[in-house]
């Protein structure tokens, strides 16, 4: 496939490496706005940037019937918008809050926990991320995913916050730590106990290769999907 790079830091260029690997061609490594000039004509779009301009980027490249992988988080009280434009232009978006395969797990199995976990009083939930001290928002795209994956199960809660959980609030301890490249854990507490899940990332190159992986999946589809659809979980 020809690939084209739209944000092109430490991500970008593990994504380079490893599309490469994988046999595809990078027609494009943008650290500046798209156009359709500079995008050289691409199968797809691997988007990863900052949250203040992952907007007209993704906007400019389904405006131009390119589909669009994007990892940047920050942004998404735009999806919507994003997500009427991909059926408008008849082309894909994918959005992926983390894009390691390991994590997508973790929303599974945090899904079947709440869902368990919905009927039992006694146990207070809490939520922690941290990552690295360059991290712009918080709390993380994937402590929002995994606390919207509760919401989906336990009637409880509806809405989260930084810090403690309050009421129908649910807590998100948001941590920001050297080189971390992220960590993220759900506890339920009693009086007597904790129950504790956890996925800790090594490093960042199983977010790059989930979202290479993504890429190949899009390929030659319409509408708007996450990496639920491209695991089949």
């Amino acid at each position: 496939m020809k690939i084209a790079l739209v944000g092109y830091g430490k991500m970008g260029k593990i994504i380079d490496e490893i599309a490469t690997k994988r046999g595809h061609e990078i027609v494009a490594r943008l650290k500046e706005t798209p156009t359709a000039e500079n995008l050289n004509n691409p199968d797809v779009v691997i988007e990863f940037s900052l949250p203040e301009v992952a907007y007209e980027n993704i906007k400019t490249c389904l405006e131009n019937k390119v589909p669009v992988i994007c990892g940047t988080t920050g942004w998404l009280e735009k999806k919507p918008e994003i997500e009427k434009l991909a059926v408008e232009n008849q082309t894909a978006f994918l959005y992926g809050s983390n894009f390691s395969l390991g994590v997508n797990l973790f929303f599974a199995l945090n899904e079947k926990l709440a869902d368990l976990m919905k009927n039992v009083d006694e146990y207070s939930c809490q939520l922690e991320e941290i990552h690295h001290i360059h991290k712009l928002d918080a709390p993380s795209g994937t402590a929002i995913s995994i606390a919207e994956g509760i919401f989906k199960h336990n009637p409880k809660f509806d809405a989260w916050k930084l810090e403690e959980t309050q009421g129908n609030q649910l807590g998100i301890f948001a941590i920001r730590e050297d080189e971390v490249p992220g960590t993220h854990s759900v506890f339920y507490r009693s009086e007597v106990d904790e129950i504790e899940i956890k996925h800790t990332a090594f490093n960042r190159n199983g977010f790059a290769l989930g979202a290479v992986v993504a890429a190949e999946w899009i390929k030659d589809k319409k509408g708007n999907f996450t990496m639920q659809d491209v695991l089949g979980l």
